[in-house]
């Protein structure tokens, strides 16, 4: 069965943030919402201290939380492992931001703009009213995932129906693809190296894999 999933090397993330601004870019997220952020951690004690930068964003779960507790079905999972919302009928409970272990969701009720309260020309152009009142967040670029659908591309492999994040990534540390494949760029990276995922003891069976070191 197709279920896409990303794979993230952190033996490579340099923590450059350049996934973050791709993703606000091809989004168009308001100030103050980010879809995809990368957390600054520092392990050990001085003088042995480490430095380690850790991607994250939603991980479209094959077991998702968040799909439990909304009470309209405007959360869904498809087929190919993308969880998605239906903004025609989210009413923006926020019972799904409650219960994501992630913190992956936001909801922004008006509408918000870098400088002051009149949007520059590209916020503008790419304001969408359907997002304002309901809840949001990263969709694997879904509509290249559809597309790739329509022209027989492959994710992870055509940069036209990648995530922006990966397309983006300048250490090559991120990777797109379907798990279902072993022939996949992420199914053959996954079985050359060790890898986790966050809070996998919740059973969420998240699809973002993060590498560590090699098998």
């Amino acid at each position: 069965m197709k279920r896409y999933v990303m794979a993230i090397d952190l033996r490579r993330c340099v923590g450059c943030q350049t996934c973050t601004a791709a993703c606000k870019t091809a989004n168009a997220t308001p100030p103050g919402v980010q879809w995809r952020r990368v957390l600054d951690l520092e392990s050990g004690e001085f003088p042995d201290v480490q430095r380690s930068f850790l991607p994250v964003a939603c991980m479209h779960c094959a077991n998702p939380p968040c799909e439990d507790v909304c009470p309209t079905s405007a959360t869904k999972k498809r087929n190919d492992g993308l969880v998605t919302i239906d903004y025609d009928i989210c009413i923006g409970c926020a019972n799904c931001i409650m219960a994501c272990p992630y913190e992956a969701r936001s909801i922004v009720h008006e509408p918000r703009y870098a400088y002051g309260a009149k949007p520059i020309a590209s916020e503008a152009a790419r304001f969408d009213p359907e997002r304002l009142g309901v809840a949001t967040k990263c969709t694997f670029c879904r509509d290249r995932i559809d597309l790739a659908e329509r022209t027989g591309q492959v994710p992870g492999r055509d940069p036209e129906v990648t995530p922006a994040c990966v397309n983006s990534c300048i250490s090559g540390a991120m990777h797109f693809g379907d798990i279902g494949d072993k022939n996949s760029n992420v199914s053959q990276l996954l079985a050359q190296t060790q890898h986790f995922r966050l809070h996998e003891e919740l059973g969420t069976d998240p699809s973002v894999y993060y590498v560590w070191n090699e098998k």
